[in-house]
């Protein structure tokens, strides 16, 4: 009897240690790199990461894919949750989904990257942060992640090193188009209505849409979901008469400046005292690196540039056709916006409907057949700016007032600015005197939609959109670390003037 319990026993323990064997067995072969290539077959995925510094590099040592896509393996129950989680969604989309039918660009983003690639796997290997190599901007980076990982990651600033993208040509250029007759003079402007203004001595025009003045309530309701404590007290706010582009600034109409002012060559300090002269405008230096991300030009809305590039773009624009183009005020942005609507968006919905907090939605899915025909976001702009048409206009006709890009607007930020005008209508308000910051309006292409509510604030923030700047001193006209922000442009109305004007 007892020699059955010893074989029990023995068997058992063998069957156990067999399990053990396998299951390592099982656990190598999986995490293989030729067995993640079975599945993975999006393009390019194999040469890119031989021709990257994680393979293609001086000490001969290669990475595998696991050592970048999953944790390390010393962390034995996360490890395995999460290789069986990646397996099960990778195996899924492998027998349900085309291949050919997946924006495999809108997967290598800083944003999507942080699904798939962990941390600890690149400090596994990365032990030294600060080797003997390491020059002051890496260091300086470094030393920012240590204190504050939660908000930064390693592919922040190593987005590339994994796979390799090639070179990025740095164009500067207007798109070309077959009507290459410049025009010779701005557009004429003798009463208050929509018109195309056309910038002299380039190709490039944009329509300016007349937005008639008015009051409205400014800021957000106390039970607006997703408020924030920096969109109130509501204030009754007037506006005047302005005119406010159709869509934001895009590149063709930012390379007419920049190729009329651009300053190569110079340093930014040199350039940010020209840039003070009355008689001249001096316009920004060579970007370091590609401005547009390589998403595209021509009328896609411009992005990387500094608030200060931007307002240096409306006295260019100003000079250039006669007329007094800026910034819009934070209130101007809003009233425009709005479009004479008074709810989170200038369309039907609420904010809950469209976000996947609720547990209905995040089984289901949002509803979203509304806000899309809207608004470029995080849902459905596969992580990139988008041209103007891909969306309709508000009721004023005015596209892409929310989502897309952001938008800069003439105020700095202060988070209790509604509290402190005066009491009343208060007229044309614009903001604080001074300020470190200055307010950013409307949501971008990575945004969900409780951040695209019409009252929902925002801020630059100079120093972070700078980060990876490698430049002593710091640009003054491109951010290195800001891709979602760009500007659209009002045009002041001189009622008196054009009264005169048409009188003569």
């Amino acid at each position: 009897m007892k020699r059955k319990h010893y074989l029990i026993f023995a068997a058992g323990g063998f069957a156990v240690i067999l399990f053990l064997v396998l299951s390592q067995q099982i656990i190598n072969y999986t995490s293989t790199d030729e067995f993640c290539a079975a599945c993975h077959v999006h393009p390019h995925a194999e040469s890119s990461f031989k021709l990257s510094a994680h393979n293609s590099n001086r000490s001969g040592v290669s990475a595998r894919c696991v050592d970048c896509h999953l944790p390390p393996e010393d962390q034995t129950a996360y490890f395995l949750t999460r290789k069986a989680y990646h397996g099960f969604h990778d195996l899924y989309y492998y027998v349900t989904k085309d291949m050919d039918e997946i924006d495999w660009e809108a997967k290598r983003t800083v944003e999507a990257s942080k699904r798939f690639v962990y941390e600890d796997g690149c400090k596994k290997c990365h032990t030294n942060l600060f080797p003997a190599t390491l020059d002051a901007l890496g260091a300086e980076s470094h030393l920012k992640y240590l204190r504050d990982p939660e908000n930064n990651s390693c592919v922040k600033c190593h987005l590339t090193v994994g796979h390799y993208r090639g070179e990025v040509a740095l164009t500067m250029e207007e798109t070309v188009v077959a009507e290459t007759e410049l025009y010779d003079k701005p557009a004429t402007v003798t009463s208050f209505q929509d018109f195309t203004e056309q910038i002299p001595g380039t190709i490039v025009s944009f329509d300016m849409v007349a937005v008639k003045g008015g009051t409205f309530n400014m800021g957000s309701s106390p039970d607006e979901p997703y408020r924030r404590p920096d969109e109130g007290p509501v204030r009754e706010v007037l506006v005047n008469d302005f005119w406010m582009a159709e869509i934001e600034v895009t590149w063709n109409e930012y390379l007419a400046f920049f190729n009329a002012t651009g300053s190569q060559g110079r340093k930014e300090a040199e350039v940010s005292e020209a840039d003070e002269e009355v008689d001249g405008i001096s316009g920004a230096t060579p970007p370091w690196g590609a401005p547009d991300q390589g998403w595209g030009m021509g009328n896609r809305p411009a992005i990387t540039m500094t608030h200060h590039a931007a307002e240096t773009y409306c006295r260019w624009l100003s000079s250039a056709t006669g007329k007094n183009y800026r910034l819009p005020t934070e209130a101007e942005w809003e009233y425009a916006a709005r479009g004479g609507t008074q709810g989170p968006y200038f369309f039907e919905g609420s904010p809950k409907n469209f976000e996947t907090d609720g547990i209905w939605n995040k089984i289901f899915g949002p509803d979203t057949a509304v806000i899309n025909t809207y608004v470029i976001y995080q849902e459905n702009s596969p992580y990139r700016t988008q041209p103007p048409l891909a969306v309709n206009p508000n009721p004023f006709g005015l596209k892409n007032m929310l989502g897309n890009v952001a938008e800069f607007c003439l105020d700095y930020y202060d988070p209790q600015v509604y509290a402190k005008y005066p009491q009343g209508v208060v007229k044309n308000p614009r903001g604080p005197r001074d300020g470190l910051e200055h307010v950013v309006r409307g949501g971008s292409f990575k945004n969900s939609a409780k951040d695209l509510r019409i009252a929902r604030r925002d801020f630059t923030r100079t120093k972070e959109w700078l980060e990876t700047d490698p430049q002593i001193p710091k640009s003054i006209w491109w951010y290195s670390d800001a891709n979602h922000v760009g500007f659209r442009v009002i045009c002041e109305y001189p009622a008196q003037e054009i009264n005169e004007e048409t009188k003569n």
